[in-house]
């Protein structure tokens, strides 16, 4: 029995190698496979499904040549033997049969069974291969991105595409006469690239690019010249005195479609595609947009941006304005900063940063800060953020006794209270040399234990418990008051509302009152620890909120003055109302046209030659008509429109294609004007028709 399941175990480990085997090497083939794939989809343009081919020969090839299902159980005896001494290199026994065996080998057959055991069921030798292989596809996953990211940043310069925009484009119809045509596309300076040819009229290019058409035709021809957008006529001059090679050129800067004239004979619509350039992107890390400095906390703001534009970014600045003084007083002096890092390189991304030294401006405490930033691209456009304000906190201000003796204060003694904290640090910081150690530590002490009491005072308001009750419960405890319900209740309970329930407070003003708590418990533990310096920032944070909340407490009634007109006593009381008429009030307006009637029109048109392929010559007019209106529409969106109107060009010339009728309707659809939706009855279920089949019946029996 024991030798059998030793033999089952070797077996298994042999289908475990070879499964391991196999998969190691379609890895390994995947690895290949997509880096070779990679490389002649983006460099030859082959299709990405040759990756498959080149996995299946690279597969059956590693197969062929390890062969790992010829993995034998002598082959893993023998592994077995080398990695593990415990065996005594006598896995061999196992796979022998049982009559075989001597005396002596029955006995080693017992040792080398319970040795096997110990035999992990996945030895690390196993996956050694697999290891290796997994880490060669994720090397070929990196690899192709790397060559894809390669490709589509290279545009018309890089080698792996001498023209990406004329990539995926449809098949075009020429005109006979055309032989062949080369299109040569010379992008701006601010893009940074050089130009590229194609052999077809779709043009994609760049805001500014400079195209030039070069056509060869088969015969002499008289005159050449480009329809742009049915409108405009760009001649072609020849370049040969055969008349054969025509030239011209072109400034792109809107899209649109052209048309190709020989002598008179028009050519299939092309379509203009413009790349514009965007305006450059700042995103600004840090800090917020509103930025408050307390007191105690340094004066310093650090700016970090990220800059990015299409084709690089050429400059950026920091636009900064100091607010100093209030009221009419109040005066403003503007700075330019530069970053430290320098944008000669036009790279299309920066990421820069400035450590703006508040001091280094004139400013002081009170004063407010406000910049943004602006950038400016290779294309000299130019684009800032929103403005960001950095204010320094007026602690004079802050301390000041104006507004404590309005009558519209009703909190006065708890505002000085926390003042009085604040001054009582600043006097102990000031006496802290000339006093001993014990009596400064018993003055922390004394004024975290007034910052306590304060903010025991302000919890009242959240409903907060009292820290200062007693241990335990002396009358409780006695044994006539054991069943006592209502002493336990009233031990026990709260009869006052809680933080979260109570209403006497607003949700904003109730947040800020939590934030205020928060403050003096911060500066009560500075006090707690002897560090008045350190709790100072937050006595003055938790002031600040305190001023707040004293102002929004406040109420404000406009004075208005209103004089009404004096009353004629002769009218009072009287209830004449026949001078009181209803006012009439009428105007003829006159309907707009709808300008796309038209367009209305045509879709009907259309659907009638669905069935009677005939045109009349107002159906015509309309069709007419409505091309022109389409023909608008591709001047601005040719991916759009363009062909709608080669379809339609087909249908007036009675040359049109089965599918040309649906192209036109779905471009008209998309050109009207979604109608407004308007209340209509719900449709009658059956449960509804039950239900009315069940009222009509019960009628018929109540008559």
């Amino acid at each position: 029995m024991a030798e059998r399941e030793g033999l089952h175990k070797i077996k298994k480990l042999q289908q475990t190698w070879i499964g391991y085997q196999l998969l190691a090497d379609a890895l390994l083939g995947a690895a290949i496979a997509l880096i070779l794939g990679s490389l002649m989809h983006y460099l030859f343009g082959w299709s990405v499904w040759i990756a498959i081919l080149f996995f299946l020969i690279v597969f059956g090839g590693l197969s062929a040549i390890r062969r790992p299902w010829q993995i034998t159980l002598h082959a893993i005896c023998g592994f077995l033997n080398i990695s593990y001494p415990e065996l005594e290199e006598s896995s061999d026994l196992l796979i022998k049969s049982e009559n075989s065996l001597n005396i002596l080998e029955q006995l080693q057959l017992s040792k080398v069974e319970y040795a096997l055991q110990q035999v992990p069921a996945l030895p690390q030798q196993f996956t050694k291969r697999l290891k290796f292989a997994a880490l060669l596809v994720v090397i070929a996953c990196v690899l192709s991105f790397i060559v894809a990211k390669v490709h589509w940043q290279s545009a018309g310069n890089s080698f792996f595409s001498s023209n990406p925009s004329s990539k995926n484009t449809p098949p075009e119809n020429i005109l006979p006469q055309i032989e062949s045509v080369n299109v040569k596309i010379t992008p701006p300076g601010y893009t940074g690239k050089s130009s590229y040819d194609q052999d077809k009229f779709t043009i994609n290019a760049e805001e500014g690019a400079e195209v030039s058409w070069t056509i060869n035709t088969n015969v002499t021809i008289k005159n050449v010249w480009l329809l742009l957008n049915e409108k405009e006529k760009l001649p072609l001059t020849a370049a040969n005195d055969d008349k054969t090679k025509w030239i011209a050129k072109k400034t792109i800067t809107q899209p649109g479609f052209y048309q190709v004239s020989i002598d008179g004979k028009l050519s299939d619509l092309y379509q203009i595609q413009v790349i514009k350039d965007g305006l450059p992107i700042i995103r600004v890390k840090t800090p917020k947009q509103y930025t408050h400095i307390d007191a105690g906390e340094k004066p310093k703001v650090n700016l970090m941006v990220t800059l990015n534009d299409d084709y690089g970014v050429t400059d950026a600045q920091i636009m900064a304005t100091v607010a100093k003084g209030s009221g009419e007083a109040v005066k403003f002096k503007e700075y330019k900063i530069n970053f430290a890092t320098s944008f000669q390189q036009h790279n299309r991304q920066y990421d820069v940063q400035k450590l703006l030294d508040l001091p280094s401006f004139d400013m002081e405490p009170g004063d407010e800060l406000y910049f943004y930033i602006q950038a400016q691209d290779n294309h000299q456009q130019k684009s800032r953020t929103d403005v960001f304000i950095v204010s320094i906190q007026d602690t004079a201000q802050l301390l000041s006794m104006d507004g404590i003796v309005n009558g519209s204060n009703i909190k006065p003694e708890f505002f000085r209270s926390e003042r009085q904290i604040i001054l009582d640090s600043q006097q102990l910081l000031k006496e802290k040399d000339t006093i001993s150690a014990e009596a400064f530590n018993k003055r922390c002490n004394d004024l975290g234990t007034d910052q306590k009491m304060l903010r025991l005072r302000y919890g009242k308001f959240l409903g907060e418990e009292d820290e200062s009750g007693k241990e335990g419960n002396d009358e409780l405890a006695k044994v006539e008051n054991f069943s006592n319900a209502e002493m336990i209740q009233e031990a026990y309970t709260d009869k006052h509302d809680n933080a979260e329930d109570a209403s006497y407070l607003e949700p904003a003003i109730k947040e800020q009152l939590k934030a205020t708590l928060t403050e003096m418990w911060k500066a009560e533990l500075q006090l707690r620890m002897y560090k008045p310096a350190d709790g100072l920032p937050f006595e003055y944070k938790a002031l600040r909120l305190l001023k707040d909340l004293q102002q929004k407490s406040r109420a404000y009634v406009a004075k208005t003055s209103y004089n009404p007109p004096p009353i004629k006593i002769e009218k009072r009381l009287s209830g004449d109302l026949s001078k009181i008429i209803q006012p009439v009030s009428q105007q003829n307006i006159k309907a707009s046209a709808d300008r796309y009637e038209t367009l209305k029109k045509a879709v009907a048109i259309l659907d009638q030659l669905k069935y009677t392929p005939v045109l009349n010559s107002n159906d015509k007019l309309t069709l007419e008509l409505a091309e022109q209106q389409l023909s608008e529409k591709a001047s601005t969106e040719p991916g759009i429109y363009l062909q709608a109107v080669s379809a339609m060009h087909r249908l007036l010339a009675k040359t049109n294609k089965t599918t040309d009728i649906a192209i036109i309707e779905k471009a008209i659809q998309k050109s009207l004007p979604q109608g407004n939706i308007t209340p209509s009855p719900s449709k009658t279920t059956a449960d509804m028709g039950l239900a009315q089949g069940y009222y009509k019946n019960l009628n018929h029996l109540n008559r």
